[in-house]
């Protein structure tokens, strides 16, 4: 490894913290433009290689609970900031490498934005590959789903060892012609598959159910008093007791068992290791303000928008919901993709009678996008801040509050809440 690439990336971190900035991507952005080589340099010392981790949703949950499983018996290195550019993994390795120049690490276990991996994966070709879902995200920067298909399809003809691919994708499953990898699969029973449509089922087309076998199959979500999922591995069913709620999530920890199970570890460690996994950063978290219960789920594209608003379903009494839209670059410019979300969910019930609000650069559109769908905000409110102040204050001691976020309001709003209230 590259003794000065390391020091200046330290310092550069160094200088970003102590200006209170939190410094995911600069530094690996400084490495990156003088040592242009560090990346492949670098990774090429672990042992046991580099695991890459892309698809349209579930990246940064599922790169946790592998890199939890994997960390049973391994030492791992992530980007688990949720820098998912090359850069973001260069920060990554200098942040976690010593001084003295040396990454004491067996695996990398790296999320990638779909375009960025192909970058990566020309520099550095993994040793294995977890190829999620192709879903409509972001049209000014990807464009068309196949085009991002075709995204995936180089990582996996880049992959030396081993893909694992979601067969209920059928994009995704046919990558399998694109690799010279060992593949294998995971997927969802086919009484479930209604409940995680693909981009076409998502649109109005038949639900399609694949027989490819899957080494991981997800068997039943959690129902009533009942918090355990359950998992086919190897032919038997196993109960797992998910602490990543929502039934996405579950879906994720299929293909991260799959893709554990490659590395040769056996059932027992494996389905320990999932047990141990906390929610990722902003997806699912939890906060504690004022001794109310606040969620924080980050929301991007139509399908892991409604995906995410079945969470409410278990959320006993959803006292207040805030739907925080912003239109930075990272969320995505256009946010016409909201009129594809069917928001049935708010007015379901179960959350009938709460307080809801819309905040962020775009709160004014997400109230008029929720009004088509018959459902009225009590606050249209801009500044995240206020809005969450105002939501908290509408429910009852005890009561919990769930947000809604696209991607950098999450990021502003996870610093909010860790100031006015504390993580649970």
């Amino acid at each position: 490894m590259n003794l000065l690439a390391v020091w200046l990336g330290k310092s550069v971190l160094l200088a970003l913290r102590a200006l209170g900035r939190r410094g995911n991507a600069l530094p690996g952005l400084v490495v990156e433009k003088v040592f242009p080589s560090f990346l492949p340099r670098a990774l090429a010392r672990l042992d046991d290689g580099v695991v890459v981790i892309t698809g349209t949703n579930g990246k940064t949950t599922t790169t946790k609970m592998i890199a939890t499983i994997l960390g049973e018996r391994y030492r791992v290195l992530t980007n688990d900031s949720g820098s998912n550019f090359v850069r973001g993994a260069i920060t990554a390795c200098v942040e976690h490498a010593t001084w003295g120049g040396r990454l004491p690490f067996d695996v990398g276990i790296f999320e990638l934005d779909e375009a960025w991996a192909v970058r990566f994966v020309a520099l550095v070709p993994p040793q294995r590959a977890l190829l999620l879902n192709v879903m409509r995200d972001q049209l000014d920067r990807f464009g068309e789903i196949d085009t991002t298909a075709g995204l995936l399809g180089t990582v996996a003809a880049a992959t030396t060892g081993h893909v694992v691919l979601n067969r209920d994708d059928e994009r995704v499953a046919a990558l399998a012609e694109r690799t010279g990898a060992q593949v294998s699969y995971y997927g969802v029973a086919p009484q479930l598959r209604e409940l995680f449509p693909n981009d076409e089922e998502l649109y109005g087309g038949p639900v399609s159910r694949s027989t490819k076998p899957a080494s991981a199959e997800l068997r039943s979500l959690p129902a009533g008093e009942q918090p355990h999922i359950t998992l086919r591995v190897a032919g038997s069913d196993h109960e797992v007791l998910l602490r990543a709620d929502g039934p996405h999530n579950a879906q994720n920890a299929a293909g991260a068992v799959a893709l554990a199970l490659t590395f040769g570890l056996d059932t027992a460690t494996v389905l320990a290791g999932l047990a141990k996994v906390s929610p990722a950063f902003g997806r699912g978290q939890s906060f504690d303000v004022d001794g109310r219960r606040l969620v924080l789920q980050l929301v991007k594209n139509p399908a892991g928008f409604r995906q995410t608003l079945r969470t409410l379903d278990g959320v006993t009494g959803a006292d207040a919901i805030v739907v925080a839209i912003n239109d930075d670059y990272a969320d995505g410019r256009d946010v016409s993709w909201l009129w594809d979300v069917d928001f049935a969910a708010l007015a379901a019930p179960a959350s009938s009678g709460a307080h809801r609000s819309t905040a962020g650069t775009r709160a004014a559109d997400m109230a008029v996008r929720l009004r088509y769908d018959g459902i009225d905000v009590d606050e249209v409110e801009p500044d995240l801040e206020k809005a969450v102040r105002v939501a908290v204050s509408a429910v009852p001691a005890g009561g919990h509050v769930v947000v809604f976020s696209t991607y950098t309001a999450m990021w502003a709003l996870h610093a909010i809440l860790l100031r006015i209230g504390q993580a649970v």
